[in-house]
């Protein structure tokens, strides 16, 4: 697909721009929530990170980058075991894994299938009757760079596949999935528009049923993304995304529970949407409290393929570093390949 030089400026925003709000959020992680007057600063990470090193957010997704890089789909399980394989070599050394996602990581060999470890996300999930973190969705964001050729409800398919290879619960799906399209509506358009996002995911695909699907994302083995939502998911989700985008509403809002990966999408979609610039954007997210690294990364994500890549400053993106020993240059090649 030709993209223009804005759109991939773009493109390569949703990257960089995440891995900045990563390593700017890192040293503040399970802080206080910030008043307006801080500016946030790149330090000493909470779990050791250094200045300027992304944490585990984007080093999970680097993988994915990566096999899109090299020309991959995530509809190919070996694709997808890669993915899953490159997690489980990282967790063994990494200085901070979610709880869950170690959990998962830890419990399959290491040369683990995607459905190894899908069947792990599923029983764990079913053993502790949840599974709504956001280590999900803060990894979600190369995704979309894969699927801009590709139809809305293959890219939708595409992230709740790769969400559910750790976190099973529908939230994480129907999450995951909304903050991708809103990447690749952004990176197209320039424009931030999570409600068309919800559109796209509640339409039903060419030649299905119109009838929305009542089950269960987690219950349908076709397809982790639903056939059109079930009309109270969708009315739910609109009350969410309304609820980020109200006048005045700050991170703030929503940093209590932002370890849960509805109140991170809320707190990073406020985070945007509130925002005069990308460096903004991230700023209030780290201001927001809490997961700081998570939801800053996720807004960063969002926000770069906004802004673009040019409005990263060049200070932020020198300082950039991390697993697996690389900096901002090579994120920034990865993404035009991946799009490529």
């Amino acid at each position: 697909m030709p993209l223009t030089s804005a759109q991939l400026d773009r493109a390569v925003g949703a990257v960089i721009a995440s891995a900045a709000g990563d390593a700017l959020g890192s040293q503040y992680e399970f802080g206080p929530s910030l008043p307006d007057t801080t500016i946030p600063e790149f330090g000493v990470g909470h779990f050791g990170h250094g200045v300027g090193e992304w944490t585990d957010d984007t080093s999970m997704a680097i993988p994915i980058l990566q096999v899109l890089a090299d020309g991959h789909t995530l509809e190919d399980p070996a694709t997808l075991a890669e993915i899953v394989q490159s997690w489980r070599r990282w967790s063994l050394s990494a200085m901070d894994v979610g709880i869950q996602t170690r959990g998962i990581l830890s419990s399959i060999p290491s040369d683990a299938s995607a459905e190894h470890a899908t069947t792990a996300a599923r029983l764990a999930h079913e053993r502790l009757g949840r599974s709504g973190g956001n280590g999900s969705l803060m990894r979600t964001g190369p995704v979309a760079l894969g699927y801009l050729n590709r139809t809305p409800a293959e890219l939708a398919d595409a992230a709740g596949r790769v969400a559910q290879l750790t976190h099973w619960e529908d939230d994480n799906v129907v999450a995951c999935a909304l903050w991708c399209l809103a990447i690749r509506h952004a990176i197209l358009t320039g424009e931030l528009d999570m409600h068309a996002a919800l559109r796209s995911l509640s339409e039903p695909r060419s030649g299905e049923s119109k009838r929305p699907d009542p089950r269960p994302l987690s219950e349908r083995s076709e397809s982790k993304r639903p056939n059109a939502l079930p009309p109270e998911t969708a009315t739910r989700w609109a009350q969410l995304i309304d609820e980020a985008l109200a006048p005045g509403i700050h991170p703030r809002a929503f940093s209590d529970e932002n370890g849960w990966v509805v109140r991170a999408f809320q707190g990073a979609l406020a985070a945007v949407a509130g925002a005069t610039s990308l460096v903004d954007a991230v700023q209030r997210a780290v201001r927001g409290g809490n997961d700081t690294d998570t939801v800053a990364a996720i807004a960063g994500a969002l926000a770069g393929a906004v802004y673009g890549a040019a409005a990263v400053p060049a200070n932020w993106r020198a300082q950039l570093h991390g697993w697996p020993g690389i900096d901002a240059d090579e994120l920034e090649r990865l993404a035009r390949r991946a799009v490529a």
